[in-house]
């Protein structure tokens, strides 16, 4: 029940934040928002995301294989792009991320290994982002006033988290618990390995460019003259707002932080929920491969599982047959 009521509130702060904002700014921004988006953003989109893609579905292979629940790229890809498509068309925006984990367990016969996965891939991504955002923030002037409360809490969360995690790290003998010595493996194994931390932050990296390089796309179709230089921290702020969970299929905290975010700048919070509006059209036809996927994985019969045995016998006719015996 109280899983229930957390699933019913995260739709419904998402949903709240939408009503507030056709409330404020009318409904016109959303229409012009639809209205926006043609043909070459959206071909654009699905070429840049094809690469985030790419990158996000390298990370979550390094990251599995560190802690022994490895799988090809290809399957890996596909995979993530079943589970963007989820993320993007079901409520909460984690929906997918699970699915994709439970999945890949039960493949592997390994599901805590693989929720595992599956979580230090999306935090390690989430990381990297903080850290991209908060730099920019503070490299650039003019949204510093608007922006240093926010950026001041996110550098002391940051390094709280670094710091609970380097402890963990050096007093590995002294973490008792089960969790605890989970955790500081999985840190050191599969998060910070030699073989694996350069790759994870360079994808991330690329991840988050990538869907700022989409972001620029959608600005650029509403027909605003912004520069690249001014649109950059605007699109890293609502990105990072993005990945709060209270949302309906990805709708809802980042549109409240676009029109924020632009009202801050100067820009006007219509502007801003604008172009949130064809960002998240943008992301969600870009995600469309996803549903392919799917559809063909569903297709697919499964190989019989329970403990079973295969058996070779003859025909009649002495031709081999292949039997599939509990």
């Amino acid at each position: 029940m109280k899983r229930s009521i957390w699933n019913w509130a995260r739709v419904a702060g998402g949903g709240a934040i939408l009503a507030v904002l056709v409330w404020r700014v009318g409904t016109g921004p959303v229409v012009d928002g639809l209205r926006l988006t043609t043909g070459w953003p959206l071909a654009a989109a699905l070429a840049i995301t094809s690469l985030t893609t790419l990158c996000c579905a390298w990370r979550w292979r390094l990251i599995a294989g560190g802690l022994g629940v490895e799988m090809p790229l290809r399957t890996a890809m596909a995979a993530y792009y079943r589970s963007q498509f989820l993320n993007a068309t079901l409520p909460g925006g984690v929906m997918g991320d699970v699915h994709r984990a439970v999945r890949h367990g039960h493949e592997v016969g390994d599901l805590g290994r693989s929720l595992r996965s599956v979580a230090w891939e999306r935090t390690s991504g989430f990381a990297v982002q903080i850290v991209l955002t908060v730099g920019v923030l503070l490299m650039l002037s003019w949204p510093a006033g608007a922006f240093v409360p926010p950026v001041a809490l996110t550098v002391v969360v940051v390094s709280g988290v670094a710091l609970a995690a380097v402890l963990l790290c050096l007093n590995r003998r002294r973490a008792s618990s089960r969790i605890g010595r989970a955790f500081t493996s999985d840190l050191r194994d599969a998060v910070l390995a030699r073989r694996a931390w350069p790759g994870i932050v360079l994808a991330s990296t690329v991840a988050v460019l990538g869907h700022a390089a989409v972001f620029l796309i959608a600005v650029r179709a509403t027909g605003a003259d912004v520069s690249p230089a001014r649109l950059l921290p605007l699109a890293l702020v609502v990105l990072t707002a993005s990945a709060v969970p209270t949302n309906i299929a990805g709708w809802g905290p980042r549109e409240g932080a676009a029109a924020w975010a632009f009202s801050s700048a100067g820009l006007g919070a219509t502007l801003g929920l604008t172009v949130a509006v064809v960002y998240g059209v943008l992301a969600l036809v870009a995600t469309l491969p996803g549903a392919v996927v799917l559809v063909t994985g569903k297709r697919k019969r499964p190989p019989p599982t329970g403990g079973g045995r295969v058996q070779e016998r003859q025909a009649g006719n002495g031709t081999p047959v292949l039997l599939w015996q509990r």
